[in-house]
């Protein structure tokens, strides 16, 4: 399906850098003109960074999070990324590449790191050692990128690699850590989300989920609500409406596909279902 649903390439984050078609180092603003930030998109790349100025807001599939100095962002093509705001002052210092450029000649393939998946927590906040180190890693690799030579991507890999390798420390120590604070409800909460991104195309009733968690409907919908605020049913809409929304982007797809894709029995109950959460019919979203 994904080869479907258009991305944007390191091409479009800037058209003053000297851009790779496979890896680019990220240190200054993003030209928020070629970058999309209200639509909902896919990139085909992955990216590794540390906010370092301004702040932002972005929701990542269902999650929706504030960057500020400090943050760990970890992007992957498995997700969809919306952007809702970058200060002026907005800056990161990342490293962004392909898949295809890490697993040549054998390169350790990203998909293999929990951070990328799409049920992962994307953004979190660092120490100020943990920033440090980061960033110094980043720059280790920032320097080989400038290093023109023979051997410059077999190296470029490796030092890919390895801040990958350190960012899955990193993701582990505060993955247990958060789990460690939370309280039942909000695992459970946590549990439902990771559950509804993974099977929202093909599954859009509560028992479902709740069968999935041995909990009752019921006891689901109160949970989820005390903790988010919104019901299991808002969640799964808002997976399938966002996935439909990227797909509506693509000229190529008719609604009929799209009907297809997201596994409603035909174009009238798919059209039905979009208008009542976005307030237009697929064509309308289409055309606006």
């Amino acid at each position: 399906m994904s080869k479907h649903i258009p991305t944007y390439t390191l091409n479009n984050l800037s058209d003053w850098q000297d851009v790779s078609p496979d890896v680019l180092l990220l240190s200054n603003p993003v030209n928020q003109v070629r970058e999309p930030l209200i639509v909902p998109h896919r990139t085909n790349y992955y990216g590794i960074g540390v906010c370092i100025g301004g702040e932002a807001k972005l929701t990542v599939n269902l999650e929706t999070y504030d960057i500020i100095p400090g943050c760990l962002i970890a992007m992957s093509p498995r997700i969809i990324k919306q952007w809702h705001y970058k200060s002026d002052d907005f800056q990161s210092f990342a490293i962004l590449f392909t898949r295809d450029f890490l697993t040549a000649a054998g390169g350790t393939p990203p998909d293999r790191f929990p951070f990328f998946e799409s049920v992962a927590r994307h953004i979190f906040m660092l120490t100020p050692g943990q920033s440090a180190n980061l960033r110094d890693s980043i720059r280790l690799i920032k320097r080989k990128l400038e290093d023109k030579h023979k051997y410059q991507g077999e190296i470029l890999r490796s030092f890919i690699s390895g801040l990958l390798y350190e960012v899955s420390s990193l993701y582990e120590d505060y993955s247990h850590f958060r789990a460690s604070v939370q309280t039942r409800s909000q695992l459970l909460a946590a549990d439902f989300k990771k559950l509804v991104n993974l099977h929202f195309l093909h599954e859009r009733s509560v028992s479902f989920y709740a069968n999935k968690l041995y909990i009752t409907p019921g006891h689901l919908t109160e949970t989820v609500r005390e903790v988010t605020g919104k019901t299991p049913g808002e969640w799964i809409t808002e997976a399938v409406v966002l996935e439909a929304s990227v797909l509506l982007q693509n000229p190529a797809l008719t609604v009929a596909q799209i009907t297809d894709t997201l596994h409603f029995p035909n174009q009238s109950a798919f059209g039905k279902y979009f208008k009542n959460a976005k307030g237009l019919s697929p064509a309308a979203y289409r055309r606006s």
